[in-house]
């Protein structure tokens, strides 16, 4: 919990709202190959990463896996679509190792943001955030070359690169493998 407590001090939360805020999420062990969401289920929670990575993707119609996204450990996990809207999950989220992390569902959440004014600031800022990111990475997929998407994550999300298999990292760039080993020995 100490992590999870420190991300809420260094994200401006006074320490009295830490110490409420802390007491709403439940620690959960998920083993390398397990799923925090599914697709087809609806996701109700949200997760902090303490430590693991949890790889987003979809299933094309041909049958192949699609990763769009990473999560790194100090962040936040969920199916942000399936969250906000409770409908079933077009994606899946499934862990890359073994994973600890903390858990809230959304009617804490709701409960924290009439409790806490802070906490409602930090939950609203963290839904732009991400509805950015998801824009963001949309917009690159469309208009930037492969080669100018690399290099973006290079420059953007390193620790992306020292950690998540390159395969993963390949599929999120929408190139294959062999393309990116091209790609990474021209840098």
């Amino acid at each position: 919990m100490g992590k999870l407590k420190s991300y809420f001090l260094n994200n401006g939360m006074p320490e009295p709202d830490c110490d409420i805020i802390v007491k709403y999420f439940e620690k959960r062990q998920i083993k390398k190959g397990d799923y925090f969401v599914k697709e087809g289920k609806i996701c109700s929670e949200i997760g902090f990463i303490e430590s693991g990575l949890f790889q987003y993707f979809s299933i094309s119609e041909k049958g192949e896996e699609r990763t769009t996204y990473i999560s790194l450990p100090n962040t936040f996990v969920t199916s942000l679509l399936t969250y906000l809207t409770e409908t079933p999950a077009r994606e899946n989220i499934k862990a890359l190792e073994n994973t600890t992390l903390w858990v809230i569902g959304k009617k804490d959440v709701v409960e924290l943001q009439n409790l806490i004014p802070h906490f409602k600031d930090f939950y609203i800022k963290l839904i732009e955030w991400q509805v950015c990111c998801i824009d963001k990475s949309k917009f690159d997929l469309i208009m930037l070359s492969a080669e100018h998407r690399y290099e973006k994550l290079l420059k953007e999300e390193p620790e992306l690169l020292q950690h998540v298999p390159l395969q993963y990292i390949a599929s999120m760039l929408g190139i294959t493998p062999r393309h990116l080993s091209r790609l990474r020995a021209k840098n």
